[in-house]
């Protein structure tokens, strides 16, 4: 433990020092330089991958492996092909059509209504962030509720927020860079000591046989449904969108995609290999332990760290400029964005210490509640069409968000209204409904506009 308490320490000091201590606007809200000049490829696909490898994602994908084999591993990484579609509702949205941020297109397409529900789904999101980080951080130096587990997380949030605080978005750039740099070598000497391991095979990662309505397949087809809105709610990775050139910006998506799949899918695996020699009522962490022994673990450690520390500096980023620029709830200065970090940062300490296991089962509905913007880059954006009136975009958000606490009600177990199949069966079942009704309502409006009609009628 005291090793990871000294790495810990010698990270937060490095990212402290590698921020810049005073910034523009510009630089804080958008990442300039002082003279003006926007982030270089390698900074940016860099920052793409560390803030979306965060600390529960890596969890997540290796428990995913453990209980489903690789095709749990496989799910969680097909999500990675959000950078995919997130780089083309850029491309369309900024360099096509010459928006500037998400709220304005969708303000332009459906009034007040449109960035009012945007902005609340991904208010909720940048909020689950910073507690889910807090969270997996806290886990791993003791249980919920020790001094321990307590003083590491409020040492980790003051941490975090300090270098946040000195340069927004440029400081959470300059960082991403070195911690991700540090990821990457932690991830290769961990895959080195598992594949030098003699209990190791290839083969023990296909433990698990493909039956098409298990539920790590049946989470592969959830995935495959939800990246064509996931991105456009997540404001980190939007945000990234719009600070380069178009060329650097299309790369920058590009190279994310394949490198943060091959992170995922790598880290995934060590899950998938302990859940191919654990014995019944063993925890994964108990089996990699056990197989690998202090030292890997010590590295498995330190990937959690990094990954939660480069998302939690970029959440705040992100928060920043979501209540002073895309809201305009305050001025768009460096000491208002600092207030908005501040605030973010306490509201998330806050539901670390007081929320209960209904409030962490909730992170994983976002992704139900964004497909509601499906239908919005479909229609809307791709498909070019300015007539879509606005009580169709707010039946497919409420619809949407009536799906996310349905699944919300499911999964934790409070309604079994969709019978006893299992979560991921009924995630599947509840996103088809959505979308589907969602790309209706879409339809319909669009059918049934007066300009339709007067050209049907002519």
């Amino acid at each position: 433990m005291q090793y990871l308490i000294v790495f810990v320490a010698v990270v937060a000091l490095a990212s402290v020092l590698l921020s810049p201590r005073s910034v523009t606007p510009a630089g804080f809200f958008y990442a300039r330089s002082e003279t003006g000049r926007a982030p270089a490829l390698l900074s940016l696909v860099l920052s793409q991958v560390t803030t979306w490898i965060f600390a529960r994602s890596l969890l997540n994908a290796a428990i995913l492996g453990y209980y489903y084999g690789i095709w749990g591993t496989l799910a969680y990484t097909f999500y990675y092909l959000s950078f995919l579609t997130g780089g083309q509702i850029i491309d369309n949205l900024r360099f096509k059509q010459g928006f500037g941020s998400v709220q304005s297109f969708l303000n332009n397409r459906f009034g007040g209504w449109g960035p009012a529900c945007y902005n609340l789904v991904i208010s909720l999101r940048l909020l689950s962030e910073v507690f889910a980080n807090l969270l997996v951080f806290g886990i791993l130096f003791g249980v919920a509720g020790t001094g321990s587990y307590t003083l590491m997380v409020i040492l980790f949030a003051g941490v975090t927020l300090l270098y946040s605080l000195f340069g927004g978005l440029r400081a959470s750039l300059r960082t991403d860079v070195f911690q991700m740099s540090v990821f990457l070598v932690l991830l290769v000497l961990l895959l080195v000591m598992v594949f030098g391991n003699d209990q190791f095979s290839l083969a023990s990662l296909g433990f698990r046989p493909f039956v098409w309505n298990d539920p790590g397949p049946v989470l592969m087809l959830v995935a495959l449904l939800q990246i064509w809105s996931y991105p456009m709610h997540d404001p980190v990775m939007m945000d990234r969108g719009f600070i380069a050139d178009r060329d650097t910006t299309r790369r920058s998506f590009l190279h994310a995609a394949w490198l943060s799949m091959l992170c995922i899918l790598a880290f995934g695996s060590l899950g998938v290999w302990a859940g191919a020699l654990s014995a019944p009522g063993e925890t994964m962490d108990e089996v990699l332990r056990s197989l690998l022994g202090e030292l890997p673990m010590l590295l498995f450690s330190g990937a959690l760290v990094i990954s939660a520390m480069s998302t939690l500096d970029s959440t705040l980023a992100s928060a920043a400029k979501l209540v002073a620029v895309d809201m305009g709830l305050m001025h768009p200065t460096v000491r208002y964005g600092r207030m908005a970090m501040a605030l973010f940062m306490l509201v998330g300490l806050v539901l670390v210490f007081w929320g209960d296991q209904d409030l962490f089962s909730a992170v994983a509905v976002s992704g139900t509640a964004a497909l509601y913007l499906a239908p919005v880059v479909f229609f809307s954006l791709w498909g070019g069409r300015r007539d879509i009136p606005t009580w169709a975009y707010v039946g497919s958000f409420l619809l949407a968000f009536t799906g996310a606490l349905l699944y919300f009600s499911e999964s934790a177990g409070h309604s079994q209204w969709l019978g006893e199949a299992h979560k991921y069966t009924k995630l599947l079942w509840i996103s088809i409904a959505v979308l589907a009704g969602g790309c209706l309502q879409f339809w319909l409006g669009g059918r049934f506009t007066p300009r339709a009609l007067a050209e049907e009628g002519a």
